[in-house]
């Protein structure tokens, strides 16, 4: 029941993040939220919960990195999730 929580949180996170960015970088969040969804109903909650923390391990290091560099709060925000999500669909 928790990963089932864990599941619909990273869904309303993706949707909030939706509203807040570009169209152009749109298709990252839906194609990492679809990957979620997918590997929690297809092969195990679990794996679906590794795969959010891998997400989430990148996003803050990618803001400590921005916020050591002495970037405001907002850019380091921006820029990290900015940066998990160009660096994650390189491969597609």
């Amino acid at each position: 029941m928790a990963l089932g929580g864990l599941v619909f949180g990273l869904i309303i996170v993706g949707w909030a993040v939706w509203c807040r960015v570009r169209w152009a970088r749109r298709l990252p969040i839906l194609v990492w939220t679809g990957v979620a969804c997918f590997a929690y109903f297809v092969y195990h909650p679990l794996v679906a919960l590794v795969l959010g923390g891998l997400f989430t391990m990148s996003f803050f290091v990618g803001f400590g990195l921005r916020r050591r560099a002495r970037h405001s709060v907002r850019c380091s925000v921006y820029g990290a999730l900015g940066g998990v999500l160009d660096k994650s669909m390189a491969g597609f």
